[in-house]
Protein backbone atom coordinates (compact mmCIF):
# COMPACT_ATOMS: atom_id res chain seq x y z
CA UNK A 1 0.00 0.00 0.00
CA UNK A 2 1.52 3.41 -0.75
CA UNK A 3 0.21 7.30 0.01
CA UNK A 4 -0.14 10.05 -2.46
CA UNK A 5 -0.65 13.32 -1.45
CA UNK A 6 0.04 15.44 1.26
CA UNK A 7 -3.71 16.99 2.65
CA UNK A 8 -5.48 15.13 5.25
CA UNK A 9 -7.40 17.38 7.34
CA UNK A 10 -8.26 16.94 10.64
CA UNK A 11 -11.63 18.78 10.99
CA UNK A 12 -13.71 21.15 9.04
CA UNK A 13 -11.81 24.13 10.16
CA UNK A 14 -8.59 23.15 8.73
CA UNK A 15 -10.13 22.04 5.13
CA UNK A 16 -11.65 25.49 5.28
CA UNK A 17 -8.32 27.05 5.82
CA UNK A 18 -6.53 25.53 3.52
CA UNK A 19 -9.50 25.71 0.80
CA UNK A 20 -9.73 29.43 1.54
CA UNK A 21 -5.66 29.64 1.59
CA UNK A 22 -6.30 28.24 -2.58
CA UNK A 23 -7.87 31.27 -3.46
CA UNK A 24 -5.29 33.44 -4.34
CA UNK A 25 -2.73 31.00 -5.90
CA UNK A 26 -5.81 29.79 -8.05
CA UNK A 27 -6.37 33.33 -9.48
CA UNK A 28 -2.44 33.43 -10.49
CA UNK A 29 -2.90 29.96 -12.08
CA UNK A 30 -5.42 31.33 -13.91
CA UNK A 31 -3.66 34.27 -15.03
CA UNK A 32 -0.39 32.81 -15.84
CA UNK A 33 -2.51 30.24 -18.26
CA UNK A 34 -4.30 32.83 -19.91
CA UNK A 35 -1.40 34.90 -20.51
CA UNK A 36 0.91 31.90 -21.55
CA UNK A 37 -2.30 31.42 -23.84
CA UNK A 38 -1.90 35.31 -25.12
CA UNK A 39 -5.89 36.54 -24.16
CA UNK A 40 -6.05 40.01 -24.51
CA UNK A 41 -7.72 42.18 -22.02
CA UNK A 42 -11.04 42.04 -23.72
CA UNK A 43 -10.30 38.18 -23.79
CA UNK A 44 -9.31 37.81 -20.58
CA UNK A 45 -12.55 39.65 -18.95
CA UNK A 46 -14.77 37.68 -20.62
CA UNK A 47 -13.28 34.25 -20.05
CA UNK A 48 -12.16 34.30 -16.85
CA UNK A 49 -14.83 34.29 -14.70
CA UNK A 50 -15.16 34.34 -10.94
CA UNK A 51 -16.42 30.43 -11.40
CA UNK A 52 -13.00 29.31 -13.96
CA UNK A 53 -11.21 30.51 -10.16
CA UNK A 54 -13.59 28.77 -8.09
CA UNK A 55 -13.24 25.80 -10.17
CA UNK A 56 -9.54 26.15 -10.25
CA UNK A 57 -9.46 26.20 -6.64
CA UNK A 58 -11.56 23.02 -6.00
CA UNK A 59 -8.90 21.49 -8.47
CA UNK A 60 -5.77 22.62 -6.63
CA UNK A 61 -7.57 21.26 -3.65
CA UNK A 62 -8.48 17.80 -4.82
CA UNK A 63 -5.40 17.22 -6.22
CA UNK A 64 -4.23 17.66 -2.26
CA UNK A 65 -5.75 14.91 -0.69
CA UNK A 66 -4.30 11.95 0.39
CA UNK A 67 -5.30 9.00 -1.05
CA UNK A 68 -4.25 5.13 -0.23
CA UNK A 69 -3.83 3.25 -3.14
CA UNK A 70 -3.66 -0.62 -2.21
CA UNK A 71 -4.97 -3.86 -2.92
CA UNK A 72 -8.34 -4.76 -2.33
CA UNK A 73 -7.23 -6.88 0.62
CA UNK A 74 -6.06 -4.06 2.50
CA UNK A 75 -9.08 -1.66 1.56
CA UNK A 76 -11.26 -4.16 3.08
CA UNK A 77 -8.97 -4.59 6.46
CA UNK A 78 -8.79 -0.56 6.82
CA UNK A 79 -12.52 -0.50 5.77
CA UNK A 80 -13.67 -3.03 8.83
CA UNK A 81 -11.73 -0.74 10.88
CA UNK A 82 -13.48 2.69 9.64
CA UNK A 83 -16.38 3.89 11.55
CA UNK A 84 -18.28 5.65 8.66
CA UNK A 85 -20.01 5.65 5.31
CA UNK A 86 -17.99 4.24 2.55
CA UNK A 87 -18.79 5.13 -0.91
CA UNK A 88 -16.96 2.37 -3.57
CA UNK A 89 -17.20 3.51 -7.59
CA UNK A 90 -16.21 0.30 -9.69
CA UNK A 91 -16.15 -3.11 -10.10
CA UNK A 92 -15.62 -5.56 -7.39
CA UNK A 93 -13.99 -8.06 -9.58
CA UNK A 94 -10.70 -6.25 -9.83
CA UNK A 95 -7.57 -6.10 -7.45
CA UNK A 96 -6.57 -2.50 -6.39
CA UNK A 97 -8.53 0.15 -4.82
CA UNK A 98 -7.53 3.89 -3.94
CA UNK A 99 -9.59 5.65 -1.19
CA UNK A 100 -9.53 8.60 1.00
CA UNK A 101 -11.13 9.34 4.25
CA UNK A 102 -12.09 12.56 6.04
CA UNK A 103 -13.23 10.75 9.65
CA UNK A 104 -14.01 14.23 10.93
CA UNK A 105 -17.14 13.90 8.86
CA UNK A 106 -17.65 10.24 8.82
CA UNK A 107 -17.05 9.44 4.99
CA UNK A 108 -14.49 7.93 2.40
CA UNK A 109 -14.48 7.45 -1.17
CA UNK A 110 -12.97 4.78 -2.92
CA UNK A 111 -12.70 3.85 -6.37
CA UNK A 112 -11.61 0.32 -7.99
CA UNK A 113 -9.51 -0.37 -10.65
CA UNK A 114 -7.30 -3.05 -12.68
CA UNK A 115 -4.91 -1.11 -14.29
CA UNK A 116 -3.78 2.78 -14.52
CA UNK A 117 -3.22 3.81 -10.96
CA UNK A 118 -2.43 7.76 -12.03
CA UNK A 119 -5.86 7.95 -13.80
CA UNK A 120 -7.90 6.09 -10.32
CA UNK A 121 -6.53 8.18 -8.12
CA UNK A 122 -7.74 11.38 -10.35
CA UNK A 123 -11.00 9.95 -10.50
CA UNK A 124 -11.08 9.41 -6.81
CA UNK A 125 -9.83 12.79 -5.87
CA UNK A 126 -12.37 14.26 -7.84
CA UNK A 127 -14.94 11.94 -5.89
CA UNK A 128 -13.59 13.13 -2.66
CA UNK A 129 -14.11 16.60 -3.32
CA UNK A 130 -17.59 15.91 -4.66
CA UNK A 131 -18.89 13.80 -2.40
CA UNK A 132 -17.39 14.71 0.90
CA UNK A 133 -15.89 18.78 0.73
CA UNK A 134 -18.08 20.24 -1.68
CA UNK A 135 -20.67 21.13 0.13
CA UNK A 136 -19.50 22.16 3.20
CA UNK A 137 -16.33 24.32 1.43
CA UNK A 138 -18.73 25.69 -1.54
CA UNK A 139 -22.51 25.95 -0.36
CA UNK A 140 -22.23 26.70 3.04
Amino acid sequence: MRTEGTLSPESWDEAEQRYESLGSVAQTVVREVAKAMEFGREEYGERVTSDVVETARQTLFAEQLTVQVGTKAEFDEWREDFDGEVRVAGSDNVDRVAWHAAPFADRAVAATFQNEPEAAVATLRRMAFNRIYREELCDP
